[in-house]
């Protein structure tokens, strides 16, 4: 009874074996793949990692002292002391005004001629102007000036260009004290690498495997292999089997450079990020083979799991915009994509700890679209045999 089942696994098993050891020799004949998925990885690392920032760190600033009191100068003592600052003495409001609009400062402080006799009376006022080109860029440099003069003095801010003015003062003994979660240092670093993970497995799953059933149908390799008894299945995994690993690799390359190169810390469970991490690399690659299935053609393989994985992972799963603040079409979009969950997990898993219930909804989602993924590709592939 149990000779039919046994003979039918162990020719699964063998023909599997064969079909793996075919792809992975024509892996490592194939050094531009290897490369791609072994060497890319640490390339977009570093290159994202290192040029990519949304923190503002010596920022330049014009500093306008029409009070030349030791009030006035113990007023603005705090912005060099700041890694966020240089600050420039300029002569004159109109100088400072000249260099904002030439592009060379970010903002300007300025303290009027009578700032210490105001203080003395309690209503003292520094001006600060921010140039808003870039309103992201313009609202830290704001923050960063107001705490930076608020830990010498209280102070009133007025904003430039038609803001309403903001009052500072403390009121009696009440003093803030903010505190971050989760981003203690207040480093967009660990806010973007675990997001780069993301967009480099999105990568080298979906493009690398796009190219794989494409490359057969080209070569006309494929078309042997359909009239000898393997099955659809076995082709499938065998294609995944050697860029799994080769995924794996980059994954744990790209966790060694989050740790030494970036300092992310790492309050999940190394085990629960690296099963989420398998779990989102078949949907990657199941991606991909869809793709290379469906295309038979290289080129068109490729420039498709670009523009329909990498750049909507870019865009629409929160790694560089926070999806609430978008239009509710754009947001139901990034809500289908499998990118935007594993974004979610690895955030949490590494800046907040394992979030349990975040967790299981978000592998169960994965997991379904992995389902799905492989399920579509073996349908696409078994309609082509026939």
């Amino acid at each position: 009874m149990n000779a039919p089942a046994e003979t039918v696994s162990s020719g699964f098993r063998r023909r599997l074996l064969a079909l793996t050891r075919k792809e992975v020799r024509q892996l490592l004949r194939d050094r531009s793949n290897l490369m791609m998925g072994i060497a890319l990885p640490i390339v977009l690392i570093l290159i994202f990692g290192y040029g990519m920032s949304f923190d503002v760190k010596n920022s330049l600033v014009a500093v306008v002292m029409e009070d030349h009191s030791p009030t006035a100068i113990d007023a603005i003592a705090g912005l060099p002391l700041s890694p966020y600052f240089s600050p420039v003495m300029v002569a004159s409001m109109h100088d400072a005004q000249l260099l904002m609009q030439q592009d060379q400062i970010d903002g300007i402080v300025r303290i009027p001629p009578d700032f210490s006799r105001a203080l003395a009376f309690g209503s003292a006022r520094i001006e600060v102007v921010v140039q808003a080109l870039d309103a992201n860029r313009a609202r830290t440099v704001e923050g960063y000036l107001q705490g930076a003069l608020e830990q010498r003095v209280v102070v009133q801010i007025d904003r430039a260009g038609g803001h309403l003015s903001q009052a500072g003062p403390r009121v009696g003994s009440v003093t803030i004290e903010p505190r971050m979660w989760f981003n203690a240092a207040n480093n967009s670093s660990w806010f973007l690498v675990p997001g780069l993970i993301v967009m480099i497995m999105t990568l080298v799953g979906a493009f690398l495997t796009s190219l794989v059933m494409a490359r057969e149908w080209e070569r006309g390799t494929l078309e042997a292999l359909f009239v000898t008894p393997v099955r659809p299945m076995e082709i499938l995994l065998a294609k995944m089997i050697p860029y799994f690993a080769v995924g794996m690799v980059g994954l744990i390359l790209c966790l060694l450079a989050a740790a030494f190169l970036f300092h992310v810390p790492m309050y999940g469970s190394l085990l629960i990020i690296l099963l989420c991490s398998v779990l989102y690399l078949f949907v990657a690659l199941g991606i991909g083979l869809l793709i290379s299935s469906v295309t038979k053609n290289q080129f068109a393989a490729s420039q498709l799991a670009l523009l329909s994985s990498f750049m909507p992972a870019m865009i629409l799963s929160g790694f560089l915009f926070d999806l609430r603040n978008v239009p509710a079409v754009v947001r139901w979009i990034g809500q289908v994509l499998p990118a935007t969950y594993f974004m979610e997990l690895l955030k949490s898993l590494f800046l907040a700890g394992d979030l349990w219930p975040m967790i299981f909804k978000n592998c169960a989602i994965l997991l379904l679209y992995a389902v799905l993924l492989m399920a579509a590709t073996r349908a696409v592939t078994r309609k082509r045999i026939a």
